[in-house]
């Protein structure tokens, strides 16, 4: 008989349905970088007007994923993450059959203030189904189905796009639907806790000082990773290469991303704070790569470096979160540190585009490879003596 059957069987039920959810939702979820198109073509306005509607969905995927982390904790996990799918599938219909640009930029902060809400609660079913020393495995997987997910969605965007963009918007609600359903039936439910814990642990999220550095971190970490789907094709043009080739690389990383997760369990015995440290190495070098590369090889090359170094942190960061929180507080601790992606859609296109311009390419990654350098140095001396400190006086 086989010992605990397959690797699939080595973690809970749970996760293997919200990692296929997940990438069936992100199969899905392609029609928000065409919003902008869609309002330019369809009502003829100005690329600035269509800018300022999609900056306005941006800005609102910051509270998006706090009120999802506030309902995780108060009205349980599972019917807070089919109604935020169900809120993103009206949100995206209303896009499909918007007739002007007002009615498009008020379902596109709609979809917006519910993009996000689904995430938290995920993350903290997650961690109620997992044991301690699996969750980072967990949390990579469930990354790893995002990056899964988004290989197959260029594919249905470009043939959808080419036919009509609203069919679009019309493919992520069906998705957002389907994944609800899927929620909604195989998972099992669960309570909300109890009145008393959620009063007593209203705002501590925020007042958790070793949670705001944490936040610090891996905002700086969002900056550094959006960089590589953000400023990569206009490296590559300036490089004298295809922008397209930006699409070739993120299909590489996410196959090291699979390739990686069985690597999870022989670095298992490692502590948190080391393993992301080794992280960090890994991306420094992968960024580094990009530095002093100047043709396609090479950054193939590096981008299997640092995408192995995503697949080491990633899970772990998340970990070091549940390990701070209370139990009945993890969604709110998750949706706290997750507004590290939201700071980051702001600051990283800033900063990305500011270096490029008055580094070039190789300033760019440098930079990028430097921070990391320093990210890791600060996780072993500074910020693991920190929430040890912190955590035995709490």
């Amino acid at each position: 008989m086989l010992i605990a059957g397959s690797r699939a069987e080595r973690l809970p039920r749970t996760v293997w349905w919200l990692v296929l959810a997940r990438a069936i939702n992100r199969l899905g979820a392609f029609s928000v970088g065409f919003l902008t198109v869609l309002i330019t073509t369809e009502f003829g306005v100005s690329a600035v007007a269509a800018g300022v509607v999609s900056a306005a969905f941006g800005l609102a995927t910051i509270p998006s994923r706090l009120v999802g982390g506030v309902l995780a904790d108060r009205l349980g996990r599972r019917r807070t993450i089919v109604a935020g799918l169900a809120g993103c599938a009206l949100a995206q219909a209303g896009l499909a059959v918007s007739g002007s640009v007002a009615m498009a930029a008020v379902f596109a902060v709609l979809l917006g203030l519910v993009f996000e809400v689904y995430e938290p609660p995920s993350q903290a079913m997650i961690a109620d189904a997992v044991r301690p020393e699996r969750q980072a495995q967990a949390f990579s997987l469930f990354n790893t189905a995002l990056a899964v997910g988004g290989m197959g969605a260029g594919l249905i965007a470009a043939g959808l796009g080419r036919w009509d963009l609203r069919w679009l918007f019309v493919a992520d609600a069906v998705s957002c639907l389907l994944c609800a359903v899927v929620i909604r039936l195989v998972l099992p439910a669960d309570r909300p806790a109890p009145a008393t814990s959620r009063v007593s642990g209203t705002g501590s999220a925020w007042r958790d000082r070793r949670l705001l550095v944490l936040l610090l971190s891996g905002t700086l970490f969002a900056v550094i990773f959006m960089q590589v789907g953000m400023a990569m094709p206009l490296v590559l043009v300036a490089r004298g290469l295809e922008a397209a080739d930006a699409g070739l690389l993120s299909a590489v990383a996410a196959v090291v991303m699979v390739l990686c997760q069985p690597l999870l369990r022989w670095t298992a015995a490692l502590s948190h704070h080391t393993a992301m440290t080794c992280g960090y190495l890994l991306l420094a070098a992968g960024l580094a790569g990009y530095a002093v590369s100047d043709g396609l090889p090479g950054h193939l090359a590096a981008t299997v470096v640092w995408s192995a170094g995503d697949v080491l942190m990633f899970g772990r960061s998340y970990a070091v979160v549940v390990d701070l929180a209370p139990p009945h507080a993890r969604g709110r601790y998750l949706s706290v540190f997750g507004t590290c992606w939201g700071f980051a859609t702001v600051l990283a296109p800033l900063c990305g585009t500011q270096l490029l311009e008055r580094a070039g390419p190789e300033g760019l990654w440098g930079v990028l490879a430097l921070t990391c350098l320093l990210l890791a140095a600060a996780q072993l001396t500074m910020i693991k003596p920190m929430l040890e400190r912190q955590g035995r006086t709490l």
